[in-house]
Order: C-alpha cells, then sequence, then structure tokens
C-alpha cells in the first residue's frame, strides 16, 4: 500500500490568530524543556510527549515496536505556529501520537542534515515538499510516509492526522514487511539518484551562457524579480547576473539586476520602518510579504546591494546595504558578537501584525501635514492597500511601500530632494519609536554558524566597498566569537550556540561558508592569520565532507542516517558544494597550490551533469565555477600595511568590483606567515622603497607599479586567456 502524501504549504490570511507559542506555559514539560533550540522549546509544553532526536527516542521505538512521527520545522515560520495550535495542542491527537507512535521533533536549523535527507525523501515520493515537513518512518529511520502541514481533521480535501495516524498503524500493524520493503525501495531510488548524478560529464561557459538565457526569459520586466508569485529575493540569481554583466559588458543584464533591486527596496518585502528583508513577496508585486526576517537573507541581500553600489556608484544601493547593516547590528547580534538566525513572522498570534499600519496612525505619531504627506509616498489608504491580495482581510490594515522614487516625489511636492529625505527620515525613526511599543515579533537567538559566516562575508564586502572601518570590526569580532566559542580544541566547527552553550558536529555549509568568511575577511583586512584559518576550514571540507564520487555531502562519514547524500542546487540558500566550489578555486588563484584546483576540478566533474540538466538551478556554483572557466588575474601588493603608499594603492582596488581579481598583500617586515602559505609571493619586493603592485595571470606577472593611476589604468584592462 502506497501511504505517501504531501501538501505543498502557503501563507495563511493575515487574520488568522491563535496562541502565541513563544509564551505557552501550561501543561506539564516534555523532554524537549532540555534542550537549547528555540523551535523545539516552543514545543516543551504540548501534551504531545515529544523527544528530540537521539537514540533514547529511537531505542525506545525499537523495543515497542512502534513507528516514529518526525515532525521538521523552525521557530519563525507562521504555519509551524498553526500546525502546533490545531495539531500539537490538542489532547486527542498527543493521544495518538502516545499510543501508536514515538514522536520526534527537529529544528531544520539545527539539523540541516536531517532536513535535507528528509526533504529529498519527500521529494523522491511526491515530487514537491515544504514545511511543516511530516515524516513517518521504522524505528532503523527507514522511511514510509512523507507529508507537510496537517491539521486535526480532514479540511480542504487534505487529510487530518486523526486520519492517517490510526491508517498509517494498521498497515503497519498488518504488513510490517511490506511497509519496509517500500521503504527501502525509496532509500534506493535515492541512492541510484544520487550515483547517476555524479557521472563525470563537463561544464563549460556555454552553461552560464545558458543560465543567464533561461534568467532573461523568466524576468519580469513590469516588476521586476522572476517568474510568478510568489517571489523570492534569491541574491545569488543577481549576483550571478551581475559578473555576467562585467564580464560581457551587457546592460540588459545590469538592468534585470537595478528593477529588481529597486522594487524589492521600495516593496513591502522590505521593512520601511525597521529596515531589512522578510522571506518572500506571496504577490508579484512584492507588496505582501511572509513577514519573517532571516539572517541568511540580510547576508546576501546586502552583500549584492554592495555589488550594484560596487558597479554603478549609485547611493540608493549603497544606502541600502547600510540600513541591512544597521537592522543586524542593531536588532540580530547577541551581546559576545554573534548573529541571531531569525526573527518571527507573526506577534500577538498574528502574521505581520507588527508591521502593517493604520492610516489614521501614522496622522496620530507625525501629525495631519506630515503624516498625510508620509501616508501619501508609502501608499496608505484609509480602507487600507492589500486588501485584495489577501481575500476577507479587514479594511484599513496597510503594508508601507513606494510606487514611485523619492526623486519623483520630490518634484511632486515641491521639495527639494534632500529636504524630503531628512524630513522621512525623521518620521521613520518617529514611526520606529512608536512600533516598539507594540508586541514583537519571537527572535529565534540561536547562533548557526553556516549563517554568521554569510554575515562574516557581507560585513567584509561592506567594509572595504564602503571604506568603513566600523564593519570590518563588527565581522572581526564575529569570527572571533565563532573561532573561540563554537571551535573544539581539535580544531573542529560546531553548528549552534545559544546561551552560552554550543554544540552539535558542523555541516558541510558551515564549514564552507565560514571559510568563504574567512576568504572575504582575508580580502579586506589583508591578515594572512584569516588566509590560514581558511586554509585549515577548506582542507576540513575535502577530507571529511567529499564522498567517493567526488561530490560534496552535507554530512560527514560517520553520519546516522541512512544515506549520505548531495544537495547541490540553490535554493533560497545556496547549497555547500557551490559556495565550495568558489572556496575552492579562489585558494587556488590566492595560493598558486595545485592541491586546490584538482580538488575543485574534481567537485566540478562530479557536479556538472546535474547542473548540466538547468544551469539556472545552479547560479552560485556557476560563479564559482566562472573563477576555473575564465580568465582570472591576481594582484599582490608589497608593503608596509597601513602605509600611505600601500593605502594608495589599495583603496581604489579593494571599492571595485573585480570578482576575476584575487587580492594579496605582502607586508615588508612582516612576510613569514604570507610567504609560507603563498610561496610565490615571496621574490616580491618593493620598488624603491615605495609599496609596489604586482599584477599576474596565470602566475605570470606584468611590470611592477608603484603609482596609483598607472595601476588604475592595468586594472581597466578586461582579463584575457
Amino acid at each position: 500500500m502506497k501511504l505517501f502524501q504531501t501538501f505543498i504549504c502557503c501563507t495563511l490570511p493575515l487574520t488568522v490568530s491563535f496562541m502565541n507559542p513563544s509564551t505557552a506555559t501550561a501543561g506539564k514539560a516534555n523532554r524537549l524543556i532540555r534542550e537549547q533550540s528555540p523551535y523545539l522549546l516552543q514545543h516543551a509544553h504540548n501534551p504531545v510527549d515529544w523527544f528530540p532526536w537521539g537514540d533514547e527516542a529511537f531505542a525506545k521505538a525499537k523495543m515497542e515496536g512502534k513507528l516514529i512521527f518526525l515532525s521538521i520545522g523552525y521557530s519563525t515560520c507562521h504555519w509551524f505556529h498553526v500546525m502546533e495550535n490545531e495539531s500539537f495542542e490538542n489532547d486527542e491527537v498527543a493521544a495518538l501520537l502516545q499510543q501508536d507512535y514515538i514522536a520526534i521533533k527537529v529544528d531544520r536549523e539545527e539539523r540541516p542534515d536531517i532536513d535535507q535527507f528528509y526533504m529529498q525523501v519527500a521529494m523522491e515520493l511526491n515530487g514537491s515538499g515544504g514545511w511543516p515537513l511530516t515524516i513517518v518512518m521504522t524505528p532503523d529511520k527507514t522511511p514510509v510516509f512523507a507529508g507537510t502541514y496537517f491539521a486535526k481533521e480532514r479540511r480542504f480535501n487534505r487529510p487530518g492526522l486523526m486520519d492517517l495516524l490510526p491508517q498509517i498503524v494498521e498497515v503497519w500493524q498488518k504488513d510490517p514487511d511490506g511497509l519496509r520493503k517500500s521503504g527501502k525501495a525509496v532509500l534506493s531510488n535515492l541512492q541510484q539518484r544520487h550515483a547517476g548524478s555524479a557521472q563525470s560529464a563537463t561544464l563549460s561557459i556555454s552553461q552560464l551562457e545558458q543560465a543567464e538565457n533561461i534568467l532573461r526569459q523568466n524576468f519580469d520586466r513590469q516588476l521586476g524579480g522572476f517568474g510568478e508569485a510568489p517571489k523570492f529575493p534569491s541574491p545569488h540569481n543577481l549576483s550571478f547576473l551581475l559578473q555576467r554583466y562585467y564580464r560581457t559588458g551587457d546592460f540588459a543584464l545590469l538592468g534585470m539586476v537595478e528593477k529588481t533591486l529597486q522594487a524589492m527596496r521600495s516593496g513591502g518585502i522590505y521593512d520601511q520602518i525597521g529596515f531589512g528583508f522578510h522571506r518572500y513577496s506571496t504577490d508579484a508585486e512584492w507588496l505582501v510579504p511572509h513577514f519573517e526576517k532571516m539572517l541568511y537573507d540580510q547576508a546576501g541581500l546586502a552583500r549584492v546591494y554592495l555589488e550594484a553600489f560596487q558597479i554603478t556608484g549609485k547611493d540608493k544601493y549603497k544606502t541600502t546595504s547600510q540600513e541591512i547593516f544597521a537592522y543586524v547590528l542593531g536588532q540580530m547580534q547577541d551581546p559576545a558578537g554573534g548573529f541571531y538566525s531569525a526573527e518571527d513572522a507573526d506577534s500577538n498570534g498574528v502574521e505581520g501584525e507588527f508591521y502593517v499600519w493604520q492610516k489614521q496612525e501614522l496622522i496620530d505619531v507625525l501629525g495631519a501635514k506630515r503624516g498625510e504627506q508620509f501616508a501619501q509616498i508609502f501608499n496608505t489608504l484609509p480602507t487600507g492597500n492589500f486588501s485584495a491580495h489577501i481575500p476577507g482581510e479587514p479594511p484599513g490594515t496597510n503594508i508601507l511601500h513606494r510606487k514611485k522614487s523619492l526623486a519623483a516625489w520630490a518634484e511632486t511636492l515641491n521639495l527639494p530632494l534632500a529636504k524630503l529625505q531628512h524630513q522621512l527620515e525623521e518620521d521613520r525613526f518617529r514611526l520606529f519609536e512608536f512600533r516598539k511599543q507594540r508586541i514583537h515579533p519571537f527572535r529565534d537567538d540561536k547562533v548557526i554558524t553556516a549563517w554568521n559566516g554569510q554575515m562574516i562575508s557581507a560585513l567584509a564586502l561592506g567594509a572595504r566597498s564602503l571604506g568603513d572601518p566600523k564593519l570590518l570590526e563588527e565581522a572581526e569580532q564575529a569570527t572571533r566569537f565563532i573561532l573561540s566559542q563554537m571551535l573544539t580544541e581539535e580544531g573542529q566547527l560546531l553548528r549552534r550556540w545559544r546561551n552560552g552553550n554550543a554544540a552539535i558536529n558542523a555541516f558541510a555549509s558551515d564549514y564552507a561558508y565560514m571559510a568563504r568568511g574567512l576568504l572575504d575577511l582575508y580580502q579586506s583586512s589583508l591578515k594572512p592569520r584569516y588566509l590560514q584559518q581558511a586554509l585549515n576550514l577548506a582542507e576540513q571540507l575535502a577530507v571529511h565532507f567529499t564522498d567517493q564520487q567526488g561530490q560534496l555531502v552535507e554530512t560527514a562519514a560517520d553520519s546516522e542516517l541512512p544515506l549520505r547524500i548531495s544537495e547541490l542546487y540553490d535554493g533560497a540558500l545556496p547549497s555547500a558544494g557551490s559556495i565550495t566550489i568558489e572556496i575552492y578555486a579562489r585558494l587556488y588563484l590566492l595560493t598558486g597550490d595545485k592541491l586546490w584546483s584538482k580538488q575543485a576540478e574534481s567537485l566540478l566533474s562530479a557536479s556538472a551533469a546535474q547542473i548540466n540538466r538547468y544551469p539556472a538551478g545552479y547560479t552560485q556554483f556557476l560563479l564559482g565555477a566562472s573563477l576555473l572557466l575564465e580568465p582570472t588575474r591576481e594582484l599582490v601588493i608589497v608593503g608596509s600595511n597601513g602605509s600611505p603608499d600601500t593605502n594608495a594603492l589599495l583603496v581604489d582596488v579593494q571599492q571595485k568590483f573585480m570578482p576575476d581579481t584575487t587580492l594579496l598583500l605582502r607586508p615588508t617586515g612582516d612576510s613569514e606567515l604570507l610567504d609560507k602559505l603563498v610561496p610565490f609571493v615571496s621574490q616580491m619586493a618593493t620598488v624603491g622603497d615605495q609599496a609596489t603592485a604586482y599584477l599576474c595571470q596565470n602566475f605570470a606577472c606584468q611590470r611592477p607599479q608603484t603609482k596609483p593611476e598607472e595601476l588604475e589604468n592595468l586594472l581597466k584592462q578586461k582579463t584575457e586567456k
């Protein structure tokens, strides 16, 4: 009997309300009360007898001959709270689970390995997946059912848990061997597909061109972004197009990025009062967001806005990146230096309530004249501005967004642009202070290594592209936190830190994103120890997270899951493999060590067959691969770190968008560590006691330069094969 079924999660109307799980205290605590994950703690007072993932749960299931009910989620998503309220807070559902199952809760952000594996199970069985992810499996972790959201009772032609749980148990009791056989077949199919995806193939520039053309075809020329609703920011797609513009000079590619960046910044997906981006837009217009805020979205989007500023010099992109950093540093940073994971979509039991406005509120806070002006600019209506998108939404609710540029509004209002900007910033701050009085969304305050690595990368890029030493200090502080609090004495990373407790062996994504953060931090600070630390993490990636086919897998060899499989696709978050190919390529270009070119080529070959089927699904991987497929160059500056002549050579280099160029500084008088890491620079010296630049391609260098203007002229020339 085939029991597998799935449902796609979607966004409910903002009027759906329920008890806030972060404040739930009724009921006897279950085992989750001893956990650190905020998501697990939200379920610690459910009547369901939850276990955390671990030996205790599986041993009990085996001893009692019970199936395992596995629920995978995360703390800040609206639908997880709905399912808890409807199902896991219900005594009847709890009784069924207690009678026939061992119930396990997993935080997908703590355990991406479990989530990734069982999500692939769901995709294999149903062709789609989503969260909450619901799995039923045998005590040996063999899946026999996969689904997503389930209410207590049947609804909208979807079965409820009160229907499903007894049905699955009945099959288990009548034909356990048949159910096991069905599950084993799924695992066998996954294994064969994984092996097949690693068939040796080649990747070339043509795949970059194909991805570019697919994005062109899917581009929404009227509203920006790609495809239809829902629309995700997908910053790696935008970075890919910026790099293709840099390589080809095709202004249409730049136009696609600029249209999207401007539409998102003006839309409801952006928090116009407190800054930062919401998760995604439920409509095509970027108006009605899913209101959670994720650290990784802030990092990826800050990065692409910075890249757009580097290319265009337009202050609006610079300002947006600065606003994102202001939000993260003000709201998402632990006093110890690490960055929190996310903020919830809900507050006071309602999705988005914290962020929406009545027009009268604006007038009450800002006064009649300024309130009317603010309401006009941000499309705030007495009747509300998004009820057409959310049927049944009460009138009068508004999501702040702009449809015209501030320059156009300045002309309409007959005000100097600078004066209008000053007024709006005053108004925004007053509304921000007023909004503090509302019930705040729940904040998931665990620190995830991978996502902190992303934010370190963004801050490091901000430091050098904006010339902002404060951002460099923040990046270095976060790095010290990770390497002091989340690195074992044996040099192995841990995944999660919360309340002084670091735990869970890190996964490939943690090593990859942190290694890239260290490389970006080296490019900004030019301190060789960061390059050394990046090398250390990359070595562990190569040794512990590469399978026999050469693919990068999320789990190390001691994984407790039935299979070690890879996920290369670049979804909301670029895959670990996509970041790793960039790391290997950059390390080869920086150090000249052929070990890294071999690692990169091996990963490239093992991944090519999968990428060739749909290149646009792997834009982050293609960004890294381009460093191997297209011309690159290395710039080595020899001089005293921090001296005026060295800085004169560095400033223009660090602020420009040059993804084909890696930068090394050989500090005079203190080059021992760099010479050890990068032997090919050891013979490079200053000319006439002046800081000197060597621009190299294929490790052959041009005539050394000491004058910034001459170096600038060289850098303007395109790299050649």
